[in-house]
This record gives structure tokens, sequence and C-alpha cells, in this order.
């Protein structure tokens, strides 16, 4: 009878876990605890990441900040590592994940997305003063810094670039600077956020691919209630500033479109 009773306790276990969320639930405890728990990895600057004092701050912090705000709640955010930052969804370690997680098919097969809250596009950049490159098809024959196994590598590559292989953004921007490469594709993120801290570097985008990447808010699939009001809550920062405060502050400018 003992043994019949922990298998029969063992299964209302299981099904508990892999039972669908029901409508509105789980907003409804996030309002009743008071507290919107956020997966982040806290590594990730300037999205996410610990300041001189070791408080985390970013772009996605106060981003999820004002969406806890806005939701009637204060944000509480969990860190780890991006191997396993998503998967902290399925075992219920936080309600949501903001951290720079780009909206992909393959994603949105197993979990919900918010609508997306910034965008990033593959850039060209050059040294001020280059009037040989203004556009991707200019890239013939001349050096790129590239890494080599990105998406822009692969594109500079398919603009007809000699390759220079680097380690990652700051790498290619120096080759660009030194003039050991004349121009880079990169991040437009990147590289707003370089130019934050380095204004004066004379370094400038000269074209942008059309299509941009977007990132958004990721949560359980079955959350509709939860993304309904996330997606609200985005967009009232919109309207009354907060977004574009916090924008200026990391970019220097608008990054949701």
């Amino acid at each position: 009878m003992k043994l019949l009773s922990l298998l029969v306790v063992a299964g209302a276990l299981q099904a508990a876990l892999v039972a669908p969320v029901h409508a509105g639930e789980n907003l409804d405890q996030i309002k009743s605890a008071g507290v919107f728990k956020i997966g982040t990895e806290g590594t990730y600057a300037p999205f996410t990441f610990h300041d001189s004092s070791n408080k985390l701050v970013g772009f996605d912090v106060e981003i999820g900040e004002a969406v806890a705000k806005k939701l009637g709640v204060k944000a509480e955010f969990i860190e780890g590592k991006w191997d396993g930052l998503i998967a902290g969804l399925d075992a219920k370690r936080y309600d949501a994940v903001i951290n720079q997680v780009g909206i992909t098919d393959a994603r949105k097969q197993k979990f919900n997305f918010s609508d997306p809250y910034i965008a990033s596009k593959a850039v060209l950049i050059v040294k001020e003063g280059n009037s040989d490159i203004k556009g991707f098809s200019d890239l013939k024959g001349k050096k790129s810094a590239q890494s080599l196994t990105s998406n822009f590598g692969k594109l500079a590559e398919a603009s007809g670039a000699e390759i220079v292989g680097t380690d990652g953004f700051d790498q290619s921007i120096q080759l660009v600077l030194t003039g050991r490469a004349e121009a880079t594709i990169n991040d437009s993120l990147s590289f707003l956020d370089f130019k934050k801290h380095q204004p004066k570097a004379p370094v400038k985008i000269v074209a942008e691919q059309a299509d941009a990447d977007y990132s958004g808010i990721i949560v359980r699939k079955g959350d509709d209630d939860l993304v309904a009001a996330i997606n609200n809550a985005l967009a009232d920062i919109k309207t009354d500033g907060t977004y574009k405060a916090i924008s200026d502050k990391y970019f220097g400018q608008d990054v949701s479109k």
C-alpha cells in the first residue's frame, strides 16, 4: 500500500510539473506575490552587467524594472549562465527572461515572446574620411575586419571583401582605426554602445541592412495573459517617455526600430 501511495503521489507531482498554465494563473501569482522574477546573465554589457559597486545594471535591467513597475510589482533578477538561462523558464526558476533573447521561429515553438523591445541591424563601419566605401557593394576587394564565424563575416565575404580575422567587435574597430582594415560589418547596438563611451572615435556608419533582428521578453507557453500585460507595459513605457530615457542613456538614441 505504501509503494502504491508513493507512486500515486509521484504521478501527481509529475502531472503538476507538465500541466499547462491556466489562463491568467501566472500573472495572478506574480501580482499576489508582488514580485516579477526575471532571469538574466549579469555579464553582458551594456544590457545586463555589474557596475563598479557590483550593482546589477544595464539596458535590459532597466527595461525589466520599468515593466515590473507597470505591472504593479517589483522586479527580482535571478542571474544565470546563458546556456541554461532559457531552460530555467521550464524549471520555473523565474517568470520571464530579459537578456537580448532573439525572437526566432524555433524558440517561438516552445516559448511565448512579448512584442519586440529592441532592434539590431548589421551596419557597415569605416574610418572617418573614407570616401571609397559608401555601401556594402563597395567592399569588393577591400579589407574588412570580421570574426570569422559570425554572420557579419559571411556578409562581408559575400560582398567580396578580403576578410581580416578578429576576435570580435572591439578588435575589429581597432583594426579600422589603425588602418589595418578599411571596414567592418558589425552590430548596430555594439557600435552605438562604443560611440556612447568613445564619442570622439573617428569611425562612422555608412550603410545598414534594411532588415533588423528583434529581441523580446520570453515567457513560458500558455502565459498569454502575462504576455498581454507585458506588451501593455512596453507600450506604456514607450508612450510616457520611459523607454526613450533608458535607450538614450545606454545608446544615445531610440533602439526600438
